[in-house]
């Protein structure tokens, strides 16, 4: 009886828990940060990724957004703690973002696949970032207060 109430309420607790995320991030993902996925080749694996936007690219056909990643919240929004990252990585998506919308510092959570690896440099650094193709780039709404998370 009480395992049968345990594995209940647990079910129920999963399904609040996909339920609270807005319907786009919604999915099944590898819960793997970009750090983590720098020293082997994960090309193809389904990710969701975010954090705060470092620079835009909008290109012919797709719009890059180069990112400094950070841990999810159960909502799927990214979550700050003081010098908290997971890395970097590049999310490119079909069609036209405006970097006047998509601005430095906005968070946005990316839902998609592993699609290689580009070097880019940083200051002197020359740094491998993992590039996905996103299915979804989610800008989530500026927050009411710094230390809101």
């Amino acid at each position: 009886m009480i395992r049968c109430t345990l594995a209940s309420l647990a079910a129920a607790l999963l399904l609040t828990a996909c339920a609270s995320q807005p319907r786009p991030l919604q999915g099944s993902f590898v819960e793997t940060p970009p750090h983590a996925v720098l020293e082997s080749d994960a090309t193809g694996t389904p990710v969701r990724w975010g954090g705060r936007i470092v620079q835009v690219e909008p290109r012919a056909d797709e719009t890059c957004f180069e990112m400094i990643s950070t841990r999810l919240t159960a909502t799927g929004r990214p979550y700050w703690a003081s010098d908290d990252s997971n890395g970097r990585f590049i999310a490119c998506r079909t069609g036209f973002y405006d970097p006047s919308v998509f601005e430095i510092n906005r968070e946005v959570t990316f839902t998609g696949h592993i699609a290689g690896y580009e070097t880019r440099r940083i200051g002197g650094y020359d740094y491998r970032f993992p590039r996905i193709d996103a299915d979804v780039a989610y800008l989530w709404p500026r927050r009411e207060t710094a230390n809101e998370i």
